[in-house]
């Protein structure tokens, strides 16, 4: 940075000076040769405006008394030198800690989508390190609503400042949210968003526009006349928040006007295991001979792949969400056609931030943001992999 005064025959040899003038024509004469930043001190502002350290202290906290001739003087000494605090060094003064607890659902190897979250966190919080902020990891089955209530009340009793957890079970979900609204307690949202609920923040997918991505890209690749299979793993799909909503924007794109005239399917599925996925997957195709294209809602299009690959079916156009090993797998080989990324880690990271923002710094985020619908191929997967 590099100031100075309009005034002739200044002394460039000085290196960060600032000359105490009179306060009322003052001016300000710095000079950095190394063009290194110059912070703007308290300090500095008081020895232009003639007064002491407490008095602009007070005017630029707003506490106490200052004559308003006084005020307007140090605020437009303030504002030339644009002067901003020291906002990192004031919050480390404060003694509280705040206690988050995310509350996210068990990332396990049938479930591995969910590591990705816990990923994001931990980089939010090695970025936090010089605060007082605390995070506690509590996981529930992503099939059992039950285990997830279980789980939020033991969220409850830990008395958090704040919580950032995904909505998977919308009823579930609506009751926690309610809980936290009726003690203040502020909560960001990831993979999905309840818009009846009181959240700070959503940061995610819009669910409803990457299922109708998803019905766009398999609108293209299939005959009109083919039968579309939709797959979701749930134990019960209007429940399971997001995946239900993904599948309504995806049904509503083929109903606004698309060329495809042929029969839809639906197919839910309780379990993962792959002996359950594999007989309901023989009997809706035993049933169902025109089958061009599945959709699969959620993470788990490898184990539609595994039975596709098994069965020797390489006319299926599959395509499904989520950047996971094992689909990634499957989209090399081509079992797989495209996958739809909703960028998990950002998710997770950019809330816990929103959530710290609002606590420390009492600053609003915007109340959804939604990232980027990312469409992968086996073209393009490497670079999201190594990124």
């Amino acid at each position: 940075m590099r100031i100075t005064s309009s005034r002739a025959g200044c002394d460039c040899g000085m290196r960060g000076r600032v000359k105490n003038l009179q306060p009322t024509a003052y001016s300000l004469h710095i000079i950095n040769i190394n063009m290194t930043p110059v912070r703007i001190r308290i300090k500095d502002i008081a020895g232009l405006a003639g007064v002491s350290i407490g008095t602009v202290d007070r005017v630029l906290h707003n506490r106490g008394e200052v004559a308003s001739a006084t005020r307007d003087r140090i605020i437009r000494i303030a504002g030339d030198l644009h002067y901003s605090p020291n906002i990192i060094a004031q919050s480390l003064k404060r003694q509280k800690v705040y206690n988050l607890v995310s509350l996210l659902p068990e990332a396990t190897d049938e479930n591995i989508f969910w590591k990705n979250h816990v990923a994001g966190i931990e980089r939010a919080l090695s970025e936090l390190v010089p605060f007082p902020v605390s995070m506690t990891f509590v996981n529930f089955d992503y099939f059992d609503e039950s285990d997830f209530r279980e789980r939020y009340r033991e969220v409850m009793n830990m008395k958090p400042d704040g919580v950032l957890f995904a909505p998977v079970f919308r009823n579930g979900s609506i009751s926690f949210a309610r809980e936290l609204e009726i003690l203040n307690v502020p909560y960001v949202l990831v993979d999905g968003a309840i818009e009846e609920a009181g959240y700070l923040a959503f940061t995610g997918e819009n669910a409803r526009q990457s299922g109708r991505v998803a019905a766009q890209l398999i609108d293209m690749t299939i005959s009109p006349g083919s039968e579309i299979l939709i797959v979701n793993f749930a134990k019960d799909l209007e429940d399971t928040h997001h995946l239900n909503t993904r599948t309504k924007g995806f049904l509503e794109y083929f109903s606004s006007g698309s060329r495809y005239c042929g029969k839809g399917i639906s197919l839910t599925i309780p379990r993962t295991d792959f002996t359950i996925v594999k007989d309901e997957l023989v009997s809706v195709f035993r049933n169902n001979q025109g089958i061009g294209a599945i959709f699969v809602s959620g993470s788990r299009s490898h184990k539609i792949a595994r039975y596709l690959c098994e069965e020797g079916i390489n006319s299926v156009v599959l395509g499904g969400y989520d950047i996971t090993e094992n689909n990634i797998s499957y989209l090399k080989m081509g079992c797989i056609k495209f996958l739809i990324g909703q960028r998990p880690a950002e998710q997770a990271f950019k809330s816990v931030k929103k959530l710290f923002d609002y606590l420390y710094f009492e600053r609003m985020p915007g109340r959804n943001e939604y990232l980027p619908i990312d469409i992968i191929t086996s073209e393009n997967v490497d670079l999201y992999v190594s990124g």
